[in-house]
């Protein structure tokens, strides 16, 4: 079901604030009619009026945080499922509906809380939840690393209303709105409100600059009294699949506030439902003519819409509520047949359809299947897929990703032949508002080069001057995140290097030689870089035995063996710095200040370097790597001894309270 943002003009419940018991009663009851017949948008503001005058039940909150939901709002649906799991007794598919709501909004932490604490309280629903709470790191994963499309808002084409799904005509585009027409002005419609028009079928022929001209209404062969479209178009025997809906009883014009919505009420019957069925209409000497309903229509019991059709116009895929099917709304499929005719319609299978809605299914020029889902791995209501296979043989679907997707509602894609541009529909922008078409361009990623230097760092015995000295011959193994191929290169004599790094990608670099040891850091390929280069500095320690090299932040409270925070900051770089170099073994001294008795201070500093060695061990450090030393009071760095630590400062004998480490092997 698309989300269809509309400004509806609501039921007016004035008085309500202080009118008597039994009047309040009838708007309630009013108000429960509204809901259960599926007229949200009236039933809101009964609701809501009783919500402020103090009828805050969960019942009413529910009501409320249902009908933005089933409204297709998820701002409001997020805050008043909010409310309603604060109340004890608040089911707990409340918290699901508030999860989804979250996710919808792209607030994916919250969503990832939800759906862990759904988990919990539906225990048989767990897998599901937890299935869903892992899609929110996904989601937030593509969104920080989106595949290299341009996408812009097709402006020639968007009102203020809902326009999506466009499909690709002779010389322009087919797409389905809801925008006022002039005539519609004309009667008097108060201001821009598209739910008091019907979803019909335009043109927009295209103009040479690749804008179009102002889009048209088809004429009423297509337009019905109803709502009309979306649609697919065959240019080989240029005919028009277009959903046509249908109602049951027609009570108000204003009640479905989703022309597209798939309910069935009660056992299948309620006063007013939308029921869908394909038609199909020839084009002749530009005119549409021959309006014929599909074979399969049952629109007193089930809907059948959204058609796409292969460019031989051998295979009718489109989507169905009907009977048997694998969840709220499932894609099929009809072959044609060697005398014209359609034949049965077949569910597409589990691997395109799920529990949940599958929907808006398009062939694109490239010969794939794209659909929409919201039950499918992806980033929040609906998403746009690009199905693996064929339609018997279905291997896997694949999420199209950012930016073609987002956290909000991504239907109606339109591809070309080369499959890196074309159109799609969307609502990202469009909370309180309407869904749009929007363009997409695949643009060439060029590769960023990496210029980088290996230098040589001085250890302690060495003076200064050898410092930052440049180190050739360095074996430098670029591997990207999540892949096993690894790039290898050497430095010159300079200890210069180049690699190159696509954007948006992240790497894992690793410099190593004989007698350094080696270093690996990570790398993240801005996608959004001002320049085509990076610089890189990576600076290697010689490897020194038995030269104590002092850890920094290392220090104690007097008396005491405890780490503290910033200690195991400092510890987790030598925990890299080992793992880097497996075949290094070091020996982990620890030293106390002068005051205490000697041999007190030697068993301090052992449960000192102990205690650090624990530390490693549980980051992963083999226990055979690593030694423990306590030195006590024995190698004071400053003057601080026991003839004159009483004349000494805090801060002096903390210098004395230290940690090195030095390779022994």
């Amino acid at each position: 079901m698309m989300k269809l943002r509309l400004t509806i003009t609501m039921l007016l419940l004035a008085g309500f604030c202080g009118a008597p018991v039994a009047l309040k009663a009838q708007v309630m009851e009013q108000a429960e009619k509204h809901f259960n017949n599926y007229e949200y948008a009236q039933a809101l503001e009964a609701y809501q009026s009783a919500f402020r005058n103090g009828k805050t039940s969960l019942t009413v909150a529910q009501r409320i945080a249902d009908s933005y939901r089933m409204l297709n709002n998820s701002q409001e649906a997020e805050q008043w499922y909010a409310k309603v799991v604060e109340y004890p007794n608040a089911a707990p598919i409340n918290t699901y509906y508030y999860a989804m709501a979250a996710k919808q909004n792209g607030n994916y932490e919250n969503a990832k809380k939800l759906f862990q604490e759904y988990a919990q309280k539906a225990p048989e629903k767990s897998a599901l939840a937890m299935q869903m709470a892992a899609s929110t790191d996904t989601a937030a994963a593509w969104i920080n690393t989106p595949r290299s499309f341009e996408v812009k808002k097709v402006e020639s084409l968007n009102s203020s209303a809902a326009d999506y799904s466009p499909v690709k005509g002779d010389n322009g585009l087919f797409f389905a709105s809801n925008r006022l027409s002039a005539a519609s002005a004309q009667q008097g419609v108060e201001g821009n409100l598209p739910s008091n028009n019907y979803i019909k079928m335009y043109f927009a022929a295209a103009n040479p600059d690749s804008t179009f001209a102002t889009p048209v209404p088809l004429g009423e062969a297509i337009n019905g009294a109803y709502h009309n479209g979306p649609a697919a178009f065959s240019e080989a025997n240029q005919t028009l699949y277009f959903t046509r809906s249908q109602v049951n009883k027609r009570i108000t014009r204003t009640a479905i506030s989703d022309p597209t919505s798939w309910l069935r009420g009660k056992n299948n019957q309620t006063p007013h439902t939308n029921y869908h069925g394909i038609y199909m209409s020839e084009r002749k000497n530009g005119a549409w003519v021959n309006v014929k309903p599909f074979k399969y229509n049952n629109t007193k019991q089930y809907s059948v819409g959204h058609p796409a059709i292969t460019a031989d116009g051998s295979i009718l895929y489109f989507v169905s509520d009907m009977p048997g099917g694998l969840g709220e709304t499932d894609i099929y499929y009809s072959e044609r047949q060697a005398d014209g005719s359609w034949g049965a319609p077949v569910n597409a299978g589990s691997v395109i359809n799920t529990p949940g809605r599958e929907s808006f299914p398009t062939i694109g020029a490239d010969g794939n299947l794209y659909f929409s889902s919201n039950t499918h791995v992806g980033m929040g209501g609906l998403d746009i897929f690009k199905a693996i296979g064929t339609h018997k043989n279905w291997a896997s679907v694949e999420n199209m990703r950012a930016p073609i997707n987002s956290s909000n509602d991504d239907f109606g894609l339109r591809i070309d032949e080369t499959g890196k541009s074309g159109m799609f529909s969307s609502g990202r922008t469009a909370q309180g508002g309407s869904d749009d078409i929007y363009s997409f361009t695949y643009k060439e990623i060029k590769p960023l080069l990496l210029e980088g230097q290996v230098i040589a760092k001085a250890s302690p015995a060495d003076s200064v001057s050898n410092d930052g000295s440049p180190i050739d011959s360095v074996l430098l193994q670029l591997t990207e995140n999540g892949k096993s191929k690894t790039v290898e290169s050497y430095s010159n004599e300079n200890g210069e290097f180049t690699l190159e790094l696509m954007p948006g990608k992240n790497y894992t670099i690793r410099a190593s030689k004989e007698d350094y040891l080696a270093q690996s850091m990570k790398i993240e390929a801005d996608p959004n870089r001002l320049s085509d280069s990076e610089k890189l500095e990576l600076v290697l320690e010689p490897k020194r035995e038995n030269i104590p090299v002092k850890l920094n932040n290392i220090y104690y409270d007097l008396d005491k063996a405890d780490l503290k925070p910033a200690a195991k900051v400092e510890l987790d770089k030598l925990v890299k710095m080992l793992k880097d170099n497996p075949d290094v073994k070091i020996e982990i001294g620890s030293h106390t200040d002068s005051r205490g008795h000697r041999k007190y201070n030697r068993l301090l500093s052992e449960r000192r370097a102990n205690s650090v060695v624990e530390y490693l061990i549980s980051k992963g450090i083999a226990q055979n790597r690593l030694t423990a030393k306590g030195y006590g009071e024995y190698r004071l760095i400053n003057e601080c001894n026991d003839s004159k630590r009483r004349t000494c400062s805090e801060e002096m004998h903390q210098q004395n309270r230290r940690t090195e480490f030095k390779i022994i092997k």
